[in-house]
């Protein structure tokens, strides 16, 4: 099972994610914020909400699971 172990702000919006099979991603998820119309979606176009990821179990989310993504699609960066 393909897990997150570590997710490093790079700038604006992308994360640099390194998974536990050691492969990374450098996703931007500023495309995925901007077309959301879901207002609990767009709050994370705030820089310091953005900030406020973490990693739970080896998934990445925010704010208690507000917001998450599925680990297949942040490990193909497919948002």
């Amino acid at each position: 099972m393909i897990t997150i172990k570590e997710a490093t702000h790079i700038d604006d919006y992308k994360l640099q994610l390194v998974f536990n099979d050691q492969s990374s991603q450098l996703v931007d998820f500023q495309a995925f914020l901007s077309r959301s119309l879901n207002p609990l979606i767009r709050k994370y176009l705030a820089p310091e909400e953005f900030a406020k990821f973490e990693i739970d179990e080896g998934d990445l989310e925010w704010n208690d699971y507000d917001l998450c993504f599925p680990i297949a699609d942040l490990y193909e960066n497919r948002l």
